[in-house]
């Protein structure tokens, strides 16, 4: 796992990491509930996201290729617009979430932290004779996020030139800041409007400190997993894994029905048509405010028999509720609001929300 480049940043102001082996993300900066309101009610929450991956596509044929294995629209962005977007399987499930840039003469792929790897060795397998280059820009990549009602005025005080108001989603703009342009990526953020500012590693913890004096946040997971969990926003590794169909995690944004065949298109558009989903993401409210741990099954009692329904995926404290909910896979006929699940042999239970 890459290191942060603001990492003496965050060791500095005291916040609580996870593990090396995790990464060393943020967990809270002490104050989860402040981070929190600063993203939900009032300000901006300020997110390190420099650890994430950067692949670059370039070529005459770099259209064609992404337009023909990918699952959302690549032709039809112009220079400046992007989307997020999938790699399925040939059976319709995902191997790979990521966002799209179109540059003019090429493309940007932004994907998970460590991602970059494998998601290079997948693309370049359906590579044969077309004028397409791969390059895994990882280490030139450091991108900073914002969310709240004060995102836009904190980025724009900071980065000059930018035009916030009636952004398009995943559109992008550049801005100067110190010694190199920043891309500023309008995009959802733990489920909700934010915006993307990224840059060279070099002047990443300039940019931190800027968007700190303009008044943004600092921030990290507790406050990102409640709003996570309160946008019903499906995370890579935890909702999102291969065995799941892009319906199932609510990516809808992600594929498109329209744009013709690509890898998986048959499966994805079958399910639209016929439906036939077995299971679909949803938020349960629990009955106590202790973690629960990702496995843990979801069980009714039906015709006096106790039946496994559904997986619990994520756990967090949601601000907005005052208590513990989770995110889970829950199966078809079980999924009226309302229903309540037992959690595992814990004793407590959990119940459906809208």
């Amino acid at each position: 796992m890459r290191t942060s480049p603001l990492l003496p940043s965050h060791q500095q102001s005291g916040a609580r990491l996870t593990s090396a082996e995790a990464g060393s993300e943020v967990i809270t900066y002490g104050a989860a509930p402040a981070e929190y309101a600063a993203a939900a009610d009032s300000g901006s929450l300020l997110l390190d996201r420099t650890t994430r991956g950067l692949i670059t596509v370039m070529g005459s044929d770099a259209a064609d290729f992404l337009h023909r294995i990918l699952a959302n629209d690549v032709k039809g962005l112009a220079p400046g617009q992007g989307n997020r977007n999938l790699l399925l399987t040939g059976k319709g499930k995902v191997v790979h979430v990521f966002d799209l840039a179109a540059l003019g003469e090429g493309y940007l792929i932004s994907c998970e932290p460590g991602e970059a790897p494998a998601l290079m060795q997948a693309l370049d397998l359906y590579l044969f004779a077309e004028d397409v280059q791969l390059a895994d820009e990882t280490e030139l990549h450091a991108p900073i996020e914002l969310v709240g009602p004060g995102a836009a005025a904190h980025m724009s005080a900071v980065i000059e030139g930018i035009a916030a108001e009636g952004a398009a989603p995943h559109s992008f703009q550049l801005g100067p800041f110190g010694e190199a342009m920043t891309r500023v990526t309008h995009l959802a953020v733990a489920g909700q409007p934010g915006w993307r500012l990224e840059t060279e590693p070099s002047q990443a913890a300039a940019l931190w400190a800027a968007l700190v004096e303009a008044g943004a946040t600092p921030g990290g997971l507790v406050a990102v997993d409640s709003l996570r969990a309160e946008n019903l926003c499906a995370a890579v590794g935890r909702e999102v894994t291969e065995e799941i169909y892009p319906q199932e995690a609510r990516l809808d944004d992600a594929f498109s029905l329209t744009k013709g065949c690509y890898i998986g298109q048959e499966v994805v558009a079958k399910i639209d048509t016929y439906g036939g989903l077995n299971k679909q993401l949803f938020r349960l409210r629990v009955s106590h405010d202790d973690p629960v741990a990702p496995g843990t099954r979801l069980l009714r009692e039906l015709d006096g028999e106790l039946r496994d329904l559904g997986v619990v995926t994520s756990w967090a404290y949601s601000f907005a509720a005052d208590g513990g909910v989770v995110l889970g896979y829950v199966k078809r006929k079980h999924q009226e609001p309302g229903t309540e699940f037992r959690l595992g042999d814990s004793g407590a239970t959990a119940v459906l929300e809208e």
